[in-house]
């Protein structure tokens, strides 16, 4: 058995009492790096954290004060990606041969951005050598199998409450993204996997509610949401899944990682998002649009 991280691999920050059908996920905004996983990388520093959702725990901190539990990772994407199918993993990282319920042909995986990256952005590799089959293995059975077990139970318990659910799954962007055949850069991007994972109407929602405050958004591209929002939403059971990528040039330096001056406007502005968000789904909860059908 290889050496798991001794740390809470992730926190549920619960509210004092859940009184909105909401579930907020950070799943890619944990920065807290195991010693063994550094010494196995070339990478170091800032370059190892490339691939981080830079304290988008942060950003939605506050749901938990509005009434949702907020689910998050300490471990770091770099590490093992919670927003994969369990076994996307790359046969070219691994001694040995990969059990055959491996998904080795993803396009995730061709790209180095399996279950356990080979890569973080721009193409830099991380291990300076292969991993045992078992070492992956073991941080899938670690890791992977008890956060997806924790978010399945807040999803439950939330629909069980409230007869439905919205999941907000929560992410950043580079920010040299543009809205295809313009040169328009989206400050959020709301992903429904193009209307299959959550109500048109909730997503059309959450693009007017950041438009209003005065910011670009647009729905699906080129996010429409990854394995949590498509293997969770299930809009005919009245469990809506939403994706929502944050532009990181409007609150941190992509190069330093430290953050901006306005990361306490861009935090305020989400934290109303998440409000009148709640308040949209209390107003029109009984919608056939949102209840399952």
């Amino acid at each position: 058995m290889h050496e798991i991280p001794e740390y809470a691999l992730f926190e549920v920050r619960e509210p004092l009492s859940h009184t909105i059908p909401f579930v907020y996920n950070s799943p890619h905004s944990g920065r807290i790096y195991p010693p063994e996983f550094i010494a196995q990388s070339r990478l170091e520093g800032v370059s190892i954290r490339r691939s981080e959702d830079h304290y988008v725990d942060e950003l939605f901190a506050d749901a938990s004060a509005l009434g949702a539990p907020l689910l998050l990772a300490n471990f770091p994407r770099a590490y093992l990606d919670v927003n994969r199918e369990p076994y996307e993993l790359d046969p070219r990282m691994f001694d040995g041969l990969l059990p055959p319920y491996a998904n080795i042909n993803s396009l995730r995986v061709a790209g180095g951005l399996g279950t356990i990256p080979r890569i973080v952005a721009e193409n830099m590799e991380i291990y300076t050598r292969r991993l045992s089959v078992q070492e992956g293995l073991d941080r899938i059975e670690a890791v992977y199998k008890p956060y997806h077990a924790a978010l399945r139970r807040l999803i439950a318990r939330t629909h069980v409450q409230f007869g439905f659910g919205v999941l907000i799954d929560c992410h950043s962007m580079p920010g040299n993204v543009r809205v295809a055949g313009s040169n328009a850069r989206p400050d959020f991007i709301i992903g429904d996997r193009y209307g299959t994972s959550a109500s048109a109407d909730l997503s059309r929602a959450a693009v007017a509610i950041f438009e209003e405050m005065g910011f670009t958004a647009i729905r699906n591209k080129p996010y429409a949401g990854g394995f949590i929002t498509e293997h969770y939403g299930r809009p005919s059971r009245g469990l809506h899944a939403l994706q929502i990528e944050v532009n990181r040039s409007i609150y941190v330096d992509e190069i330093t990682l430290e953050k901006r001056a306005d990361f306490a406007l861009v935090a305020g502005a989400i934290t109303a998002f998440m409000r009148q968000m709640a308040v949209y789904v209390a107003q029109f909860a009984t919608d056939s649009a949102l209840a399952a059908e």
